[in-house]
Protein backbone atom coordinates (compact mmCIF):
# COMPACT_ATOMS: atom_id res chain seq x y z
CA UNK A 1 0.00 0.00 0.00
CA UNK A 2 1.64 3.59 -1.02
CA UNK A 3 1.41 6.43 1.25
CA UNK A 4 -1.10 8.89 0.67
CA UNK A 5 -0.22 12.33 -1.21
CA UNK A 6 -0.13 14.48 1.99
CA UNK A 7 2.93 11.62 3.53
CA UNK A 8 4.43 11.38 -0.03
CA UNK A 9 4.96 15.53 0.08
CA UNK A 10 6.58 15.37 3.44
CA UNK A 11 9.04 12.97 2.37
CA UNK A 12 11.38 14.48 0.56
CA UNK A 13 11.40 17.50 3.35
CA UNK A 14 13.33 14.60 5.95
CA UNK A 15 17.43 15.13 4.16
CA UNK A 16 17.21 18.85 4.14
CA UNK A 17 15.70 18.76 7.45
CA UNK A 18 18.66 16.71 8.71
CA UNK A 19 20.93 18.44 7.31
CA UNK A 20 19.89 21.75 8.29
CA UNK A 21 19.60 20.25 12.27
CA UNK A 22 22.69 18.96 12.22
CA UNK A 23 24.21 22.07 11.03
CA UNK A 24 22.71 24.13 13.46
CA UNK A 25 23.70 22.32 16.01
CA UNK A 26 27.28 22.25 15.05
CA UNK A 27 27.15 26.01 13.97
CA UNK A 28 25.99 26.12 18.07
CA UNK A 29 28.37 24.44 19.18
CA UNK A 30 31.39 25.77 17.30
CA UNK A 31 30.26 29.27 18.36
CA UNK A 32 29.85 27.94 22.02
CA UNK A 33 33.39 26.58 22.33
CA UNK A 34 35.31 29.25 20.70
CA UNK A 35 33.68 31.86 23.50
CA UNK A 36 34.26 29.73 26.42
CA UNK A 37 38.44 29.72 25.02
CA UNK A 38 38.14 33.19 24.89
CA UNK A 39 36.43 33.46 28.06
CA UNK A 40 38.89 31.23 29.86
CA UNK A 41 41.71 33.87 28.77
CA UNK A 42 39.85 36.69 30.12
CA UNK A 43 38.49 35.36 33.20
CA UNK A 44 41.03 32.63 34.19
CA UNK A 45 44.78 33.37 32.43
CA UNK A 46 44.57 37.30 32.16
CA UNK A 47 43.69 37.56 35.97
CA UNK A 48 46.14 35.18 36.60
CA UNK A 49 49.17 37.01 34.93
CA UNK A 50 48.28 39.92 36.34
CA UNK A 51 48.08 38.36 39.60
CA UNK A 52 44.56 39.50 40.63
CA UNK A 53 41.27 37.57 41.10
CA UNK A 54 39.08 37.05 38.10
CA UNK A 55 35.80 37.72 40.01
CA UNK A 56 37.07 41.20 42.10
CA UNK A 57 34.87 44.14 41.63
CA UNK A 58 38.18 45.68 39.54
CA UNK A 59 38.18 42.91 37.28
CA UNK A 60 34.77 42.88 36.29
CA UNK A 61 33.98 46.48 35.95
CA UNK A 62 37.06 47.04 33.62
CA UNK A 63 36.52 43.88 31.93
CA UNK A 64 32.87 44.68 30.71
CA UNK A 65 33.89 47.95 30.07
CA UNK A 66 36.71 46.76 27.73
CA UNK A 67 34.82 44.60 26.00
CA UNK A 68 32.03 47.40 25.36
CA UNK A 69 34.64 49.08 23.53
CA UNK A 70 35.32 46.05 21.40
CA UNK A 71 32.16 44.74 20.71
CA UNK A 72 31.18 48.66 19.65
CA UNK A 73 34.05 48.52 16.99
CA UNK A 74 32.91 45.47 15.66
CA UNK A 75 29.54 46.81 14.86
CA UNK A 76 31.27 50.03 13.90
CA UNK A 77 33.95 48.86 11.63
CA UNK A 78 32.67 45.14 10.47
CA UNK A 79 30.93 45.21 7.23
CA UNK A 80 27.21 45.42 7.88
CA UNK A 81 27.73 46.54 11.05
CA UNK A 82 26.69 43.09 12.81
CA UNK A 83 23.60 43.05 11.43
CA UNK A 84 20.57 45.17 12.42
CA UNK A 85 19.53 46.56 16.12
CA UNK A 86 19.30 43.75 18.59
CA UNK A 87 16.71 45.02 20.86
CA UNK A 88 14.74 45.17 17.77
CA UNK A 89 15.19 41.38 16.72
CA UNK A 90 12.93 38.65 18.28
CA UNK A 91 13.48 34.48 18.87
CA UNK A 92 12.37 34.03 15.09
CA UNK A 93 13.21 36.74 12.28
CA UNK A 94 13.14 36.83 8.57
CA UNK A 95 16.65 35.89 6.83
CA UNK A 96 19.31 38.59 7.51
CA UNK A 97 21.97 38.82 4.17
CA UNK A 98 24.60 36.34 4.47
CA UNK A 99 27.20 39.14 4.42
CA UNK A 100 25.92 40.14 8.02
CA UNK A 101 26.87 37.34 9.60
CA UNK A 102 30.09 37.36 10.21
CA UNK A 103 29.94 40.39 11.93
CA UNK A 104 27.30 39.14 14.53
CA UNK A 105 28.98 35.77 14.91
CA UNK A 106 32.37 38.16 15.83
CA UNK A 107 29.99 40.29 18.20
CA UNK A 108 28.10 37.52 19.84
CA UNK A 109 31.60 35.73 20.67
CA UNK A 110 33.02 38.41 22.27
CA UNK A 111 29.99 39.55 24.73
CA UNK A 112 29.35 35.61 25.84
CA UNK A 113 33.10 35.49 26.60
CA UNK A 114 33.17 39.07 28.13
CA UNK A 115 30.61 38.22 30.80
CA UNK A 116 27.76 40.28 28.71
CA UNK A 117 24.06 39.16 30.68
CA UNK A 118 22.54 38.00 27.46
CA UNK A 119 22.17 34.14 25.99
CA UNK A 120 23.15 33.24 22.47
CA UNK A 121 19.72 32.28 21.57
CA UNK A 122 19.05 35.07 19.05
CA UNK A 123 22.35 35.65 17.18
CA UNK A 124 22.51 31.92 16.71
CA UNK A 125 19.53 31.48 15.21
CA UNK A 126 19.33 34.44 12.87
CA UNK A 127 22.73 33.07 11.51
CA UNK A 128 21.23 29.65 11.12
CA UNK A 129 17.93 30.87 9.57
CA UNK A 130 20.47 33.38 7.00
CA UNK A 131 22.52 29.91 6.02
CA UNK A 132 19.82 27.39 5.77
CA UNK A 133 17.52 30.16 3.76
CA UNK A 134 20.58 31.38 1.33
CA UNK A 135 21.54 27.50 1.20
CA UNK A 136 18.86 25.85 1.07
CA UNK A 137 16.74 28.33 -1.63
CA UNK A 138 20.08 28.18 -4.41
CA UNK A 139 19.74 24.05 -3.51
CA UNK A 140 15.72 24.01 -4.38
CA UNK A 141 14.97 27.66 -6.22
CA UNK A 142 10.93 26.63 -6.01
CA UNK A 143 10.70 25.98 -2.29
CA UNK A 144 9.62 28.16 0.07
CA UNK A 145 10.98 30.53 2.41
CA UNK A 146 9.31 30.20 5.22
CA UNK A 147 10.44 26.13 4.78
CA UNK A 148 14.35 27.02 5.39
CA UNK A 149 13.27 29.73 8.39
CA UNK A 150 10.96 26.95 10.08
CA UNK A 151 13.64 24.43 9.79
CA UNK A 152 16.51 26.55 10.89
CA UNK A 153 14.66 28.01 13.76
CA UNK A 154 13.55 24.75 15.01
CA UNK A 155 17.17 23.02 14.62
CA UNK A 156 18.54 25.94 16.49
CA UNK A 157 16.19 25.58 19.59
CA UNK A 158 16.29 22.22 19.11
CA UNK A 159 19.98 22.45 19.80
CA UNK A 160 19.74 24.80 22.45
CA UNK A 161 17.58 23.25 24.46
CA UNK A 162 18.68 19.77 23.97
CA UNK A 163 14.82 18.31 22.85
CA UNK A 164 12.72 18.81 20.44
CA UNK A 165 9.51 19.35 22.52
CA UNK A 166 10.80 22.97 23.01
CA UNK A 167 11.28 23.79 18.94
CA UNK A 168 7.39 21.99 18.82
CA UNK A 169 6.55 24.17 21.32
CA UNK A 170 7.83 27.45 20.25
CA UNK A 171 6.72 27.03 16.58
CA UNK A 172 3.01 26.04 17.39
CA UNK A 173 2.76 29.70 19.25
CA UNK A 174 3.84 30.81 15.64
CA UNK A 175 1.46 32.26 12.73
CA UNK A 176 1.22 29.95 10.11
CA UNK A 177 0.02 32.38 7.22
CA UNK A 178 -2.49 30.86 4.23
CA UNK A 179 -1.06 27.10 5.26
CA UNK A 180 -4.01 24.53 5.34
CA UNK A 181 -2.21 22.09 6.54
CA UNK A 182 -3.02 20.15 10.02
CA UNK A 183 -0.36 21.15 12.44
CA UNK A 184 1.54 18.00 12.55
CA UNK A 185 1.98 18.06 8.58
CA UNK A 186 3.41 21.95 9.57
CA UNK A 187 5.44 20.74 12.19
CA UNK A 188 7.07 17.41 10.73
CA UNK A 189 9.81 18.45 8.85
CA UNK A 190 10.63 20.83 11.59
CA UNK A 191 10.40 18.52 14.22
CA UNK A 192 13.29 16.76 11.93
CA UNK A 193 15.31 19.36 12.21
CA UNK A 194 14.83 19.65 15.92
CA UNK A 195 15.29 16.14 16.44
CA UNK A 196 18.97 16.11 14.96
CA UNK A 197 19.96 19.62 15.97
CA UNK A 198 19.19 18.31 19.70
CA UNK A 199 20.13 14.68 19.28
CA UNK A 200 23.48 16.20 17.89
CA UNK A 201 23.95 18.52 20.82
CA UNK A 202 23.28 15.79 23.38
CA UNK A 203 25.81 13.48 22.21
CA UNK A 204 28.28 16.35 21.18
CA UNK A 205 27.96 18.68 24.58
CA UNK A 206 25.40 16.41 26.92
CA UNK A 207 23.89 19.83 27.79
CA UNK A 208 21.43 19.48 31.16
CA UNK A 209 18.97 22.67 32.46
CA UNK A 210 18.17 21.06 35.69
CA UNK A 211 19.31 22.51 39.09
CA UNK A 212 20.17 20.49 41.98
CA UNK A 213 17.06 21.43 44.52
CA UNK A 214 15.21 19.42 46.98
CA UNK A 215 12.62 17.11 45.80
CA UNK A 216 9.66 18.46 45.65
CA UNK A 217 7.01 16.77 48.66
CA UNK A 218 3.88 16.39 46.66
CA UNK A 219 1.09 18.59 45.64
CA UNK A 220 -1.03 20.39 48.60
CA UNK A 221 -4.06 22.91 48.28
CA UNK A 222 -1.59 25.88 49.50
CA UNK A 223 0.43 24.94 47.07
CA UNK A 224 -1.65 26.20 44.71
CA UNK A 225 -2.18 29.64 46.12
CA UNK A 226 1.59 29.68 46.72
CA UNK A 227 2.30 29.13 42.93
CA UNK A 228 -0.01 31.64 41.28
CA UNK A 229 1.34 34.18 44.07
CA UNK A 230 4.99 33.82 43.45
CA UNK A 231 4.13 33.50 39.19
CA UNK A 232 2.22 36.55 39.12
CA UNK A 233 4.84 38.61 41.69
CA UNK A 234 7.82 37.18 39.26
CA UNK A 235 5.86 37.89 36.44
CA UNK A 236 5.02 41.75 37.90
CA UNK A 237 8.97 42.27 38.05
CA UNK A 238 9.72 40.59 34.59
CA UNK A 239 6.91 43.41 33.29
CA UNK A 240 8.79 46.45 35.44
CA UNK A 241 11.56 45.33 33.15
CA UNK A 242 9.17 45.08 29.99
CA UNK A 243 8.22 48.81 30.59
CA UNK A 244 12.24 50.08 31.35
CA UNK A 245 13.25 48.22 27.97
CA UNK A 246 12.28 51.38 25.62
CA UNK A 247 12.91 54.00 27.99
CA UNK A 248 16.74 52.60 28.47
CA UNK A 249 17.01 51.69 24.09
CA UNK A 250 15.73 55.85 23.77
CA UNK A 251 18.57 56.76 26.32
CA UNK A 252 21.29 54.64 24.77
CA UNK A 253 19.99 56.15 20.98
CA UNK A 254 20.58 59.59 22.01
CA UNK A 255 24.58 58.92 22.44
CA UNK A 256 24.46 58.36 18.53
CA UNK A 257 27.78 56.38 17.98
CA UNK A 258 27.78 52.65 17.98
CA UNK A 259 31.07 52.37 19.87
CA UNK A 260 29.80 55.17 22.46
CA UNK A 261 27.09 53.28 23.54
CA UNK A 262 28.20 49.68 23.63
CA UNK A 263 31.21 51.55 25.78
CA UNK A 264 28.82 53.15 28.21
CA UNK A 265 26.47 50.37 27.97
CA UNK A 266 29.79 47.88 29.19
CA UNK A 267 30.70 50.70 31.98
CA UNK A 268 27.27 50.21 33.07
CA UNK A 269 27.23 46.44 33.34
CA UNK A 270 30.46 46.92 34.74
CA UNK A 271 29.44 48.78 37.31
CA UNK A 272 26.57 46.53 37.81
CA UNK A 273 28.73 43.15 37.61
CA UNK A 274 31.11 45.11 40.36
CA UNK A 275 27.49 45.04 42.13
CA UNK A 276 26.52 41.54 42.29
CA UNK A 277 29.57 39.94 42.16
CA UNK A 278 30.24 37.18 39.33
CA UNK A 279 27.34 35.29 39.48
CA UNK A 280 25.49 37.90 37.83
CA UNK A 281 27.48 37.71 34.54
CA UNK A 282 27.33 35.88 31.53
CA UNK A 283 24.09 34.30 30.04
CA UNK A 284 23.46 32.54 33.83
CA UNK A 285 23.03 28.70 33.39
CA UNK A 286 25.96 28.12 34.89
CA UNK A 287 25.54 30.66 37.57
CA UNK A 288 22.21 29.12 38.88
CA UNK A 289 23.23 25.86 39.53
CA UNK A 290 26.28 27.71 41.39
CA UNK A 291 23.63 29.90 43.33
CA UNK A 292 21.76 26.82 43.71
CA UNK A 293 23.91 24.17 44.77
CA UNK A 294 25.19 26.88 47.23
CA UNK A 295 22.32 27.92 48.54
CA UNK A 296 22.65 28.38 52.32
CA UNK A 297 25.09 30.75 51.55
CA UNK A 298 22.48 33.39 50.16
CA UNK A 299 20.44 35.25 52.58
CA UNK A 300 16.83 36.89 51.08
CA UNK A 301 18.77 39.95 50.87
CA UNK A 302 21.21 38.87 48.54
CA UNK A 303 19.01 36.65 46.75
CA UNK A 304 17.11 40.25 45.79
CA UNK A 305 19.99 41.76 44.99
CA UNK A 306 21.43 39.25 42.61
CA UNK A 307 18.14 39.10 40.95
CA UNK A 308 17.49 43.07 40.31
CA UNK A 309 21.52 43.45 39.27
CA UNK A 310 20.79 40.50 36.96
CA UNK A 311 17.49 42.24 35.55
CA UNK A 312 18.90 45.26 34.98
CA UNK A 313 22.34 44.07 33.53
CA UNK A 314 19.75 42.40 31.21
CA UNK A 315 17.98 45.30 30.15
CA UNK A 316 21.23 47.30 29.69
CA UNK A 317 22.61 44.99 27.62
CA UNK A 318 20.13 44.45 25.58
CA UNK A 319 19.26 48.48 24.71
CA UNK A 320 22.77 49.11 24.23
CA UNK A 321 23.87 46.98 21.13
CA UNK A 322 25.44 43.94 22.27
CA UNK A 323 24.25 40.65 20.64
CA UNK A 324 22.41 38.00 22.67
CA UNK A 325 19.09 36.64 23.72
CA UNK A 326 17.17 37.23 26.48
CA UNK A 327 15.26 33.73 28.14
CA UNK A 328 18.96 32.61 29.32
CA UNK A 329 19.78 35.49 31.39
CA UNK A 330 15.33 35.61 32.55
CA UNK A 331 15.79 31.87 33.45
CA UNK A 332 18.45 33.43 36.40
CA UNK A 333 16.43 35.93 37.22
CA UNK A 334 13.56 33.33 38.36
CA UNK A 335 15.44 31.30 39.99
CA UNK A 336 17.00 33.91 42.40
CA UNK A 337 13.33 35.35 42.94
CA UNK A 338 12.59 31.48 43.76
CA UNK A 339 15.07 31.14 46.06
CA UNK A 340 14.07 34.54 47.44
CA UNK A 341 10.33 33.21 48.38
CA UNK A 342 11.77 30.14 49.76
CA UNK A 343 13.72 32.49 51.99
CA UNK A 344 11.10 34.44 53.28
CA UNK A 345 8.48 31.98 53.74
CA UNK A 346 10.54 28.85 54.39
CA UNK A 347 7.16 26.59 53.91
CA UNK A 348 7.13 26.77 50.23
CA UNK A 349 8.99 24.26 48.91
CA UNK A 350 11.68 25.29 47.12
CA UNK A 351 11.61 23.39 44.03
CA UNK A 352 7.93 24.81 43.80
CA UNK A 353 9.16 28.29 43.88
CA UNK A 354 11.90 28.18 41.93
CA UNK A 355 9.69 27.09 38.89
CA UNK A 356 6.67 29.18 39.45
CA UNK A 357 8.68 32.10 39.50
CA UNK A 358 10.82 30.99 36.67
CA UNK A 359 7.69 30.46 34.65
CA UNK A 360 6.25 34.23 35.42
CA UNK A 361 9.43 36.00 34.46
CA UNK A 362 9.44 34.22 30.98
CA UNK A 363 5.73 34.68 30.63
CA UNK A 364 6.83 38.49 31.43
CA UNK A 365 9.64 39.12 28.74
CA UNK A 366 8.76 36.67 26.02
CA UNK A 367 5.29 36.41 26.23
CA UNK A 368 5.74 32.52 24.55
CA UNK A 369 3.42 30.44 27.09
CA UNK A 370 3.85 27.42 26.12
CA UNK A 371 8.13 27.85 26.05
CA UNK A 372 7.91 29.28 29.35
CA UNK A 373 6.23 26.16 31.14
CA UNK A 374 8.23 23.97 29.24
CA UNK A 375 11.47 25.82 30.25
CA UNK A 376 10.07 25.89 33.93
CA UNK A 377 9.73 22.41 33.79
CA UNK A 378 12.76 21.57 33.03
CA UNK A 379 14.75 23.62 35.07
CA UNK A 380 13.44 21.07 38.64
CA UNK A 381 12.37 18.21 36.03
CA UNK A 382 9.68 16.74 38.70
CA UNK A 383 5.98 16.16 37.02
CA UNK A 384 4.61 16.67 40.06
CA UNK A 385 5.14 19.87 39.24
CA UNK A 386 3.37 20.48 36.09
CA UNK A 387 -0.42 20.69 37.33
CA UNK A 388 0.64 23.65 40.09
CA UNK A 389 2.20 25.33 36.86
CA UNK A 390 -0.94 25.02 34.50
CA UNK A 391 -2.64 26.27 37.43
CA UNK A 392 0.24 29.39 38.29
CA UNK A 393 0.39 30.28 34.27
CA UNK A 394 -3.18 31.55 34.76
CA UNK A 395 -2.95 34.41 36.66
CA UNK A 396 0.54 35.27 35.75
CA UNK A 397 -0.56 35.25 31.80
CA UNK A 398 -3.79 37.19 32.52
CA UNK A 399 -1.19 40.21 34.24
CA UNK A 400 0.81 40.03 30.88
CA UNK A 401 -1.34 39.38 28.01
CA UNK A 402 -1.74 42.56 26.02
CA UNK A 403 1.12 44.48 27.81
CA UNK A 404 4.00 45.45 25.77
CA UNK A 405 6.42 43.42 24.97
CA UNK A 406 10.26 43.51 25.50
CA UNK A 407 10.89 44.46 21.79
CA UNK A 408 11.30 47.96 20.15
CA UNK A 409 9.25 48.10 17.04
CA UNK A 410 10.53 49.75 14.36
CA UNK A 411 8.61 51.57 11.79
CA UNK A 412 8.32 50.14 8.25
CA UNK A 413 6.44 48.79 5.61
CA UNK A 414 4.22 46.37 5.87
CA UNK A 415 5.76 42.99 4.19
CA UNK A 416 3.75 39.24 3.64
CA UNK A 417 4.36 37.07 6.74
CA UNK A 418 6.88 33.73 6.24
CA UNK A 419 3.52 31.14 6.90
CA UNK A 420 6.01 29.02 9.47
CA UNK A 421 7.79 31.40 11.42
CA UNK A 422 5.21 34.14 11.34
CA UNK A 423 7.49 37.10 9.82
CA UNK A 424 8.35 38.60 6.92
CA UNK A 425 9.08 37.01 3.47
CA UNK A 426 12.09 38.10 2.25
CA UNK A 427 11.58 37.48 -1.39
Amino acid sequence: MGLPPAARALVPLIVPALLVGVGASLLLLGLSRVAERLQDVLWERLPDAFGVSGTSAGWIFGTLTVVGVVVGLVVWRVPGHAGPDPATTGLVDPPLPVRLLPGIALAVVIGLAGGVSLGPENPITAINIALAYALGMRAMPRSRAADWVGLAAAGTVGALFGTPVAAALVLSETAVGDDPRPLWDRLFAPLVAAGAGALTTVLVAHPTFRIDVPAYPGARLIDVVSAMVIGSAAAAVGLAAVYAFPLCHRAFRQLGHPVVMLTVGGLVLGALGALGGHLTLFKGLDEMKELTADADAHGAGNLLLLALVKLAALVVAGTCGFRGGRIFPAVFVGVALGMLAHALVAAVPVALAITCAVLGILLATTRQGWLSLFTAAVVVMDMALLPVLCVAALPAWLLVTGRPEMLIEEPGPAAPSVAVAGHRDPQ
